[in-house]
């Protein structure tokens, strides 16, 4: 970055370990990790970044393995420039860093509904990134349009609808960065909503391993899910389901484990590297397709270099 015609107002730190910023504590270094002050910060640094350099936008690390040899990239973090909330009528205005409980939190107190995002783990950019979803429904339904910085250093408001969100997808511009979101929710009272929170997040701890160091679901619903991301109930099947089909629920690779409590969840028990949980997840997905031809898909993003070379041949 000697040669990068801007300095930066936000930090920028060569060679940064990402195994602390991911709920996995798993993986390598970015070649850079940058964190804008704010958006014109970001815009600006953009622009000026040489475009062969890659950008890797990265939430709080809550559905991510970083491989162990780490990320070629400039890894963009937003922080507390970018976690603001505003309720504007029925509409709420979310920062892309902040969390998508606290946006579920804050919409409530003014009796809007946006209780779906109670139990999403992660932030509002990743939810819009994954089309992240709960109890039947997805960012889609609630999305009106988002803001992003562009890898050219251009701000732009984009439609929800030109996102083409889809089941655990989005068609984001390459490289660029989301730092907000608009969406619109219908009324409800206050008390009410707060109560379904509060069941909504007894419901998920009484059957997911929430005190366990996981990235939430590891592989998608295998089948029966329509453009629009949301699931058709005659096709439907659970990817829990045909991992136990599979035997695989609280199988074991190092440090890595399929949950005892929800076996679609990949965790590590300690020690694990990110090896150990990919080519377990990897073991998982090679099962299911020699006992039943369902080939899982990976929910949880894995990015960066294998550490050991071979890694990257036996994961084909």
């Amino acid at each position: 970055m000697e040669n990068l015609a801007y300095t930066p107002r936000g930090v920028l730190t060569p060679n940064r370990s990402l195994a602390e910023l991911t709920w996995l504590r798993v993986g390598g270094p970015a070649d850079w990790l940058f964190q804008p002050a704010d958006a014109e910060d970001l815009a600006a640094f953009l622009a000026a970044l040489p475009r062969d350099v890659a950008v890797f936008p990265m939430g709080v690390g809550s559905n991510l393995i970083v491989r162990d040899g780490g990320l070629h990239a400039v890894v963009i973090r937003l922080g507390r420039g970018f976690n603001g909330i505003s309720v504007e009528g029925d509409r709420v205005r979310a920062g892309a860093a902040a969390l998508d409980a606290h946006v579920a939190r804050k919409a409530a107190e003014a009796g809007l509904d946006l209780t779906f995002l109670r139990t999403i783990p992660g932030s509002i950019g990743g939810a819009v990134r994954m089309n992240a979803g709960c109890y039947g429904l997805y960012t889609a339904d609630r999305l009106v349009e988002v803001q992003v910085v562009l890898r050219s250093g251009e701000t732009a408001t984009i439609p929800a609808d030109d996102l083409h969100l889809a089941y655990r997808s989005s068609q984001i511009p390459e490289g660029a960065v989301v730092i907000s979101a608009l969406f619109q929710a219908p009324k409800g009272d206050p008390a009410e909503l707060e109560q379904k929170m509060a069941d909504q997040m007894a419901k998920r701890d009484a059957s997911q391993p929430t005190k366990d160091r996981s990235a939430g679901s590891t592989f998608r619903n295998p089948a029966g899910f329509s453009s629009t991301g949301r699931p058709d109930d005659v096709h439907d099947l659970k990817a829990w389901k045909v991992i136990d089909n599979a035997g695989m629920r609280g199988a074991r690779r190092g440090g890595a484990q399929m949950s005892e409590m929800h076996s679609n969840f990949l965790i590590n028990t300690g020690g694990a590297t990110a090896q150990d949980l990919e080519m377990l997840g990897e073991e998982v997905r090679k099962k299911v397709l020699q006992t039943q031809g369902i080939s899982l898909e990976w929910e949880i993003m894995r990015v960066g270099e294998f550490k050991d070379p071979g890694a990257a041949e036996s994961n084909e």
